[in-house]
């Protein structure tokens, strides 16, 4: 019989971040411990034992209903996820290899946390949190090896948004960041990297986007309904099919410039003034796709068949929505 060579997985706090991380890895065929540290009564431990696999079961059996896993599949995938009892975390967290803190936003139930996974973790294992709040750089002094260390930001639900946000501080080494990538896209994750700063990248855009669209309902600018039906077709159908980024260079960095300076008249200047590095970018002609030139480079690439890509990305997710319809038949006068 072949060895199982699979990576172990521990999600160290068993709520609602814990069992979806669960989910993610058992669903990508991982055996995952997902440990509670609190010590509790046999009574209580039951009960969150049984209430962890409940949430467990009916998410997959969600799954189920919507096609994407046959029913026959559930409990299999649900029986890799092993729940652990506090008096057995140190034999998991000793096994694991990368280990998922996600204990409640608070330094001090993160210390405590902390001070198990340093004092029973292999001296190989990889150690993260899923804070969503406190930067890597404010937690590295609760952990016992910082080089294998650095957050790890899922989006829920965590087993079907594919993007974790993995944010290094400076000890964080290379070859840890590289397998923590690794090991999220055997998972079928795509990571995406940042610094250690407020946010991540997905929380600080779409922070900007829900305040904004708060502000126009309380103005009387546009109901909720037109703001999310603007926003599902228009704007999220658009930044669907390409980055926020890609989307600049493609319009063109001018644009965005002559927007800013015109909205930041009229709305507000510090919500709406470019960056620095946009009027940088516009002063040196690097306006994007029609210079060669901006965020990208676009030296040496076809650039009609790159705009047939992204003609086809858009498309598609015209299709995906129902939005596309195909041309008359007759003109109508």
């Amino acid at each position: 019989m072949a060895t199982d060579i699979r990576p172990r997985f521990a999600a160290v706090g068993a709520g609602r971040m814990g069992r979806s991380i669960a989910i993610a890895c058992a669903y990508a065929g991982h055996r995952i411990s997902l440990i509670d540290l609190r010590e509790r009564s046999d009574a209580a431990w039951e009960q969150l034992q049984l209430e962890a696999q409940a949430e467990i079961h009916a998410s997959l059996m969600g799954l189920s209903q919507l096609g994407v896993l046959d029913a026959s599949q559930v409990d299999a995938i649900a029986s890799r996820v092993d729940c652990v009892r506090a008096d057995a975390a140190a034999a998991a967290l000793a096994g694991a290899e990368l280990v998922f803190e996600g204990v409640p936003e608070t330094l001090a139930a993160k210390r405590e946390a902390f001070e198990q996974i340093n004092r029973h973790c292999s001296d190989s294992a990889i150690l993260t949190s899923t804070t969503s709040s406190i930067l890597v750089t404010d937690l590295v002094p609760l952990v016992r090896w910082p080089e294998r260390f650095l957050n790890m930001h899922w989006l829920n639900p965590a087993y079907i948004i594919p993007v974790v946000e993995l944010s290094y501080h400076p000890g964080t080494s290379a070859q840890v960041l590289a397998r923590a990538k690794s090991l999220m896209e055997g998972l079928g994750k795509l990571p995406v990297v940042c610094g250690p700063t407020p946010g991540y990248i997905v929380p600080r855009l779409q922070a900007l986007v829900m305040n904004e669209a708060a502000r126009m309902i309380e103005e009387g600018a546009a109901t909720a309904e037109e703001i999310d039906k603007a926003t599902r077709y228009g704007m999220g159908l658009r930044f669907a099919a390409l980055g926020v980024v890609e989307f600049i260079d493609f319009g063109g960095c001018d644009i965005l410039h002559h927007a800013s300076r015109e909205m930041s008249a009229s709305v507000s200047a510090p919500r709406y003034s470019a960056p620095a590095i946009v009027d940088q970018m516009v002063a040196q002609g690097r306006l994007g796709l029609k210079s060669g030139s901006g965020f990208y480079s676009y030296e040496g690439r076809d650039i009609a068949a790159y705009r047939r890509d992204v003609l086809s990305r858009t498309l598609g997710m015209l299709q995906h929505a129902g939005l596309w319809r195909p041309p008359a038949d007759e003109t109508h006068t």
